[in-house]
């Protein structure tokens, strides 16, 4: 997790608000998805990339409708799927989170509004903020084919609004989702003045709070 001075997100009223040090912020404005997962069933799961896992997990612990979230890497083999090894860029994982979810309380699509607006910059390619390479970079790791297609039309929905500026970086993927080791689990809240937690996390969850009250716990 390296620690550079790099653009940081807040979020307000359901707005995206892009912060860079010495300039002006610029609001973005996020449309919720026309199309969305549909609530039947029990408990589902969701596999989202989008930088350090420690942040991406912080938010969604916060979600309403979220049972549980478990930092670890999506995208190559089981073999490789450690931190010393991902943190070399050369096994194809992403840093990810799996965030298990009561369907009937929080949907599919409402998942990848936070994941869009407030917990990851879906602009930056092979990096967020902080840190680069390919193992921090914006993916969707869909896990049922209804998934794929909510986060392809939301990706083309926010595309054709052009509500970033910028072009979308996020990709669809597959692969499996294996756990990280122990001590990544639950890290911002078992680390809450660390260095990396206070000047890129906190933030995150505070704007994430601001902007979907009525989401948040």
């Amino acid at each position: 997790m390296k620690a550079l001075i790099l653009p940081l997100i807040a979020v307000a009223a359901g707005t995206a608000i892009i912060a860079t040090p010495g300039q002006a912020e610029r609001a973005v404005r996020i449309p919720a998805p026309t199309q969305d997962v549909s609530t039947g069933g029990g408990m589902q799961t969701a596999v989202l990339a989008g930088g350090c896992f420690w942040g991406m997990e912080a938010v969604f612990q916060d979600v309403k409708g979220v049972r549980n979230v478990v930092s670890g890497y999506a995208g190559g083999t089981r073999e490789t799927a450690n931190y010393a090894e991902v943190s070399t860029e050369r096994t194809r994982h992403a840093e990810a989170v799996q965030i298990t979810y009561d369907p009937h309380q929080v949907s599919y699509g409402t998942l990848l509004r936070v994941y869009f607006s407030v917990a990851h910059d879906p602009t930056q390619v092979d990096g967020q903020y902080p840190d680069s390479g390919p193992s921090y970079r914006s993916a969707i790791f869909p896990q049922t084919p209804q998934q794929r297609a909510v986060a392809a039309a939301y990706i083309r929905q926010l595309g054709a609004t052009k509500a970033f500026g910028k072009p979308i970086a996020t990709k669809i993927e597959s692969g499996a989702f294996f756990p990280a080791e122990a001590e990544h689990q639950d890290f911002a809240r078992r680390n809450p003045t660390h260095g990396y937690i206070v000047r890129w996390d906190k933030p995150k969850v505070a704007a994430f709070k601001a902007a979907f009250p009525t989401l948040a716990r």
